[in-house]
């Protein structure tokens, strides 16, 4: 499985910011523009929390293994890999939702903060662009707990050669 990589994240979030931008800015001189969900920050804060509690969890059964307690539960690697999966999907769809939603944001901040409406929906906008922020940490935090050692980082054996994963 593939990590997640920053610059892909940025560069969705780019080209949606930009596209969302100009397009807001297109939809606008039709005389309508639509609004920003409040619905929008509550559930990308949601799934930010519920990445974050999954990766937190499994960190401390991973200790808990890893330092024998009594009782410790084991991790299963298809639910760690499940969590994983579903942190960078979660992770590339925030990602676009941030940069659409930043666009729209900065559309209204750079035009029409004059307006009380529209200036709520900017700061919804806001608010969908910091918990889609928080939707990616989380992810990350979530693929850094669940990753791997790396097979330079395997004990070595009897005869002094690294043990490799076959493939």
């Amino acid at each position: 499985m593939r990590t997640l990589r920053i610059r892909q994240l940025a560069g969705i979030f780019v080209v949606a910011g930009v596209l969302s931008w100009a397009a807001a800015r297109l939809w606008d001189t039709f005389g309508t523009l639509p609004g920003v969900p409040v619905a929008a920050p509550i559930v990308l804060a949601l799934i930010a929390v519920a990445l974050f509690a999954t990766a937190l969890s499994i960190r401390s059964r991973l200790r808990a293994q890893r330092e024998r307690r009594p009782g410790a539960k084991g991790v299963d690697p298809l639910a760690a890999a499940r969590a994983v999966v579903f942190g960078q999907a979660s992770a590339l769809v925030a990602s676009l939702v941030v940069g659409i939603y930043g666009g729209d944001g900065v559309y209204l901040v750079m035009y029409k903060l004059d307006m009380d409406p529209r200036r709520q929906q900017a700061i919804y906008a806001g608010l969908a662009v910091l918990a889609g922020v928080a939707v990616v940490a989380a992810a990350i935090f979530l693929e850094r707990v669940c990753k791997l050692p790396e097979d330079d980082d395997r004990p070595t054996g009897a005869s002094g050669s690294h043990l490799h994963r076959t493939r």
